[in-house]
Parts: C-alpha cells; structure tokens; sequence
C-alpha cells in the first residue's frame, strides 16, 4: 500500500506539471530528482566503505543541471559547449584530486572512475529528457512554456517506461516462474519480462491513439512500435543495472525519499537509461529513416 500510494502521489505531481506547462516546474523537478539521486548514490558508496570524490560528483551534478537548465527555461537551447566541458571537468577534476592521495592499487582508479560514473550515470543521463521535452523549440518557441509536443513526449517516454516495470512487476508477480538473472536480481522472471515488453507497447501505441497531434513527430505507427521496443529493453537494463549497484555496495534501497518505492535513483534507474535512447532516435534516426 505504501507503493501505490507513493505511485499516486508521483503521478499526480507529474500530472499537475503537464497541465501548467511551465517549463521552470518540469525541470526543477527533474533537477531535484537527479541531485537527490546523485547524493544517494555516493552516500551508498561511502556506506560501503568504498573511495570517491562525493563533493565533485555532487557539485558537478548541482553545477550541470542549473546551466542547463536555466538555458532550457530562457530559450529552450542547451549549450554546445556544455555536455564536453562537463565531461571534461568530471574527469580532469577527479584525477586531480586523486593527486593528493597515495595509490593504493586498482582501487586508486576505482575513485576516479566511480565519481565519473556518478555524473554520467545520473545527472548526464536523466537530463537528457529536458531534450525531449525541448526537441522542438527555436524561433518559434515561447520562453517559459513547454509546446505540446514536448510535454506529450515527455508523458510518452516516462508511461512507456514506467508500464514497462508496472508490466514486469505485475506479470512476474503473478505468473512468473523462470528466473531471469538471478544473481543480480532474484524477483526478475523471464515472465515479467514478456509482461514489460506487453505493457510497454499498450502505453506506447495507446498514447499514440489518443493525442495523434501532439505525437505526430513518430510519423507513423512503426517508430511508435520500435522505439517502445527499444525503450522496454533499455528499462529493463536499467533497471538490473542499479541492482549491480546496489548489490555491489550491499544496499537494499538507495534511498528512503518514497515509502515503499525507496529513494530517487530507484525511480529514476530505468529513465536514466530510456530518456538518452528517446532523444537520439527522434532527433537522429528517426528523421534518417523518415
């Protein structure tokens, strides 16, 4: 009951935010929720014992969102130069840093590669939904507010990739009987996972059904269809990768931030890796394939 009514809660929110399309209100609780995931994640690190450089992989997650962010929200455009120099500064900074310290063998590399990650894992990948939600603006855009198609892809992604775990976890749940990797993640059955793959597709072609306007930048129902496949398989893998995490580092949740789900970066684990995929295909491929 606690995981439905922590669900509830989300999508209400999430509800609240699509109505108003004030774009200040979709990133800000995109760049709350990454923040927060990105402080869970290197405090689950120090729980474990495990060498980092939590205060810059947490500065560059605080620093990267508000640039980005203020540039979406005053016209809708991330800068160029953005995405490399923060890659950049994450690396450099946490080799730099290493500098001061001994080395104590691979685990000297673990430091610098585990705060790189941090950033790229998190606040670099979940923030590629503010560019789906901002794919369309230009010229044309109005400063402040979020078109229609940027808040219905931004529905669109989120359903197909949250149904995909409703769809495992209610399908696994009551038929599943063949473990699907069970060293990472015992609950996962193979048939939870022909479950996802069912209640991904429902979400993405529903939607589909339903605003054919505001989605109309699919072209058709076959890129609906195979970006809905492409985004299951990633939700999944999101999914088992923040269980390798969590395993590795001995945690049961990432966080206490939502009664029965856990912490922000067990919400956004598969959106980290779906929202990434989403962008390039509807900004790269699917104009290629059109």
């Amino acid at each position: 009951m606690r995981r439905s009514a922590s669900t509830l809660f989300l999508w209400a929110l999430v509800t609240a935010i699509f109505l108003s399309r004030w774009s200040w209100a979709y990133l800000a609780l995109i760049g709350v929720l990454a923040i927060i995931a990105t402080v869970e994640y290197f405090r689950m690190l120090r729980a474990a014992g495990v060498d980092c450089f939590p205060r810059l992989g947490m500065g560059l997650a605080l620093g990267y969102c508000g640039i980005l962010h203020v540039a979406l929200h005053r016209g809708g455009q991330a800068p160029e130069w953005l995405d490399p120099a923060a890659i950049l500064l994450a690396t450099a900074g946490a080799f730099t840093l290493q500098l001061a310290r001994p080395v104590r063998g691979p685990s000297t590399l673990g430091a610098v590669a585990l705060t790189v990650l941090g950033f790229l894992y998190i606040p670099w990948m979940f923030n590629f939904l503010t560019r789906v939600i901002f794919m369309d603006a230009g010229p044309a855009g109005v400063p402040g507010r979020v078109s229609d198609q940027g808040a219905y892809l931004l529905l669109w992604v989120l359903a197909v990739t949250k149904f995909t775990d409703m769809g495992a976890y209610i399908t696994g749940s009551l038929i599943g009987r063949h473990k699907m990797i069970p060293h990472i993640s015992p609950g996962k059955t193979w048939e939870g996972f022909a479950g996802a793959l069912l209640f991904s597709q429902l979400a993405a072609c529903g939607l589909h059904a339903l605003f054919p306007g505001p989605l109309a930048i699919f072209g058709g129902i076959g890129h609906v269809i195979a970006l809905a496949l492409i985004l299951a398989l990633l939700a999944v893998v999101g999914d088992l990768a923040e269980s390798v995490v969590k395993r590795a580092l001995d945690a049961k949740d990432s966080g206490r931030m939502l009664p029965g789900i856990g912490g922000s970066l067990d919400l956004i684990d598969s959106v980290c890796f779906t929202a990434p995929a989403a962008f390039f295909y509807l900004k790269w491929i699917l104009p290629t394939l059109a």
